[in-house]
Formats: C-alpha cells, sequence, structure tokens
C-alpha cells in the first residue's frame, strides 16, 4: 500500500528567515571623487565647485547615494559635505563610504528596528543562498537579535541546515 508523499520540512514548524527581505529597495549608485581630481590626486576647491553646479543632480534623484573617493588622495571632509549638501535634495540617502559599507549600515539600522520578539520560542532557520550583496554582519546582527527568544536557529535551507543556537531546556 502506497504512503502519501509528506512535505516534513513544510510540517516541522520551521520558520526561514531571507536577510535579502532586508535588502536596501531604492538603488545604491556611487559617486566617485576621483573624476574630480586634479591629476588624480589634489582637490581644487574653485574647480571642484564649479563642477558640482554643472553636474545633473536629478540623475540621483530617489536613490541610494554613495560618495568615495577610488584614488589614493587625501579628500577634504569638506568635499564630501559639499557633494552632499547638493545630492540630498534627490537622493534617498548619502552615505560616505563603500557599497559594502553602506550595506553593513543599511542592515545594522534595519535589524535594530526589527522585532525578534514575535519569534518567541519558534524553530528558525536564517536562509543561506542569496543573489544580493548580504553582508556576513547582517547574519551577525540577526542572530544577536533572536538568540534572546528562539527556540533554535539554524543557518541554510529547510532541507539541510546548520545548528547555530539551540536553547536550552528548562528543568523540571
Amino acid at each position: 500500500m502506497d504512503k502519501p508523499l509528506v512535505n516534513r520540512v513544510a510540517a516541522s514548524g520551521l520558520i526561514t528567515i531571507n536577510l535579502e527581505d532586508f535588502f536596501p529597495e531604492k538603488e545604491v549608485v556611487e559617486f566617485d571623487l576621483k573624476s574630480y581630481l586634479f591629476m588624480e590626486m589634489i582637490l581644487k576647491e574653485k574647480d571642484f565647485r564649479a563642477a558640482l553646479k554643472e553636474q545633473d543632480w536629478t540623475q540621483y534623484q530617489d536613490k541610494n547615494v554613495v560618495i568615495f573617493c577610488s584614488a589614493d588622495a587625501i579628500i577634504p571632509v569638506w568635499a564630501y559635505m559639499l557633494v552632499t549638501a547638493y545630492v540630498q535634495p534627490f537622493a534617498d540617502s548619502v552615505f560616505q563610504g563603500t557599497k559594502e559599507e553602506f550595506y553593513k549600515t543599511s542592515y545594522q539600522q534595519t535589524i535594530a528596528t526589527f522585532d525578534a520578539s514575535q519569534y518567541e520560542d519558534k524553530r528558525i532557520v536564517i536562509k543561506g543562498c542569496s543573489n544580493k550583496p548580504v553582508p556576513p554582519s547582517a547574519y551577525v546582527a540577526l542572530t544577536n537579535a533572536l538568540r534572546p527568544f528562539a527556540k533554535s536557529i539554524m543557518y541554510g535551507e529547510p532541507c539541510s541546515t546548520v545548528p547555530i543556537f539551540k536553547k536550552p531546556r528548562e528543568k523540571k
């Protein structure tokens, strides 16, 4: 007699959290100061100000703008501030640093507002594979947030997980 197929993963009560769901919704674009440098070494204030005035800032509308310099040059702090002053009215957010640093900060901010208490005594799988650049620090932050509440935390896919944390059984 054939037994019906049972999806044991679906019946296990595991809850999967996909960190890609926390990924910034708006596009992240880079603003590299390198192209504004004289001989890729020096930022001339007068030339820089003139170039920024001529810039079409509407291209940054509703985007996350990451300001950085890919050249090995000393950039004065006011240069980042000046770009921010121009781009801020158009951008969704403005960040100084690399895209990777932006993602780390974005995840930290999002997870800091995440209500982990909804996972009290639940068995959680933090999805491992992603198509977006999820930084390792996001996994650390989410584990930190969930640990006080979750019954267990695993990493990977529901069919193949790595145990991370299991709440000890209470003694009777």
